[in-house]
């Protein structure tokens, strides 16, 4: 226990720049509060004292507005960033130096008992609003954007945005700290709009190219009405992917 706590303490000063002793970090810090509250009453549920641990629970999410189930599993140097609103649920399994922002959930979609938590594995970090529902697993060393819904498992090393949330960061482009924070949790790329962008782009490629090979084609206005907005179907042999894929980049297919 007391190894925990001192870990705990230990990477706040890493991941807050705020922190600036270890008495402000123990008597002002609601994340710390929750944990350390938390990891007794994980103690008693283990030893089937349930009445008591819901309790210390309840009294912990009353006072800090953490709500952790004392069923949770917690690894070591768990990090609560201000932590107001985090609720997480009785399944749930987090590995160590995961980081969660405030207003995140680790929600359940079911009513069947059993696992129907998420699973956060090794260095995970969660940012402030986002959602993870279900029993998926958070591949370790992934991040999960500000405010997104994540309802599938992510392989590791992932950035997730978006809801639904969608893979769409890679690695090489983050900018991370000695101590593996991710500092880019908060962009929110759009992967449709750059698709559409890579479109229009090989599009006018190809313009160009048929005018500079003397046989230009010329789209009557007609054409282009002769595809309703109401059904977008009708367009589908010219439009579908399978007919606009082998024209985009490697870029744009990613």
């Amino acid at each position: 226990m007391w190894r925990n706590l001192r870990d705990d303490i230990h990477c706040v000063f890493e991941r807050d720049p705020a922190a600036r002793n270890t008495l402000e970090v123990l008597t002002t810090y609601p994340g710390v509060h929750a944990l350390l509250a938390h990891r007794v009453a994980h103690c008693w549920w283990q030893r089937g004292w349930r009445y008591p641990a819901r309790v210390l629970s309840a009294a912990a999410r009353f006072s800090t507005g953490i709500d952790i189930h004392p069923g949770a599993r917690i690894g070591r140097r768990f990090f609560v960033d201000h932590g107001m609103g985090v609720v997480i649920g009785e399944t749930a399994e987090i590995g160590d130096d995961c980081t969660l922002y405030h207003g995140v959930t680790l929600g359940g979609t079911s009513w069947n008992p059993g696992k129907r938590h998420p699973t956060l594995q090794d260095r995970v970090m969660v940012g402030a609003g986002a959602k993870i529902l279900g029993p998926v697993t958070i591949g370790h060393d992934s991040q999960v954007g500000a405010n997104a819904v994540v309802i599938h498992d992510v392989a590791p090393g992932m950035t997730v945005v978006g809801i639904p949330g969608r893979v769409v960061l890679p690695a090489e482009r983050r900018r991370i700290t000695a101590h593996g924070i991710d500092l880019d949790h908060h962009l929110m790329p759009d992967p449709v709009g750059k698709a559409i962008q890579c479109l229009m782009e090989r599009i006018s490629q190809l313009e160009r190219q048929v005018q500079s090979s003397g046989h230009a084609v010329r789209l009557a206005e007609k054409d282009c009405d002769s595809c309703p907005d109401s059904d977008p179907t009708l367009c589908a042999p010219h439009n579908s992917p399978a007919v606009l894929t082998p024209f985009l980049s490697d870029e744009c297919k990613g």
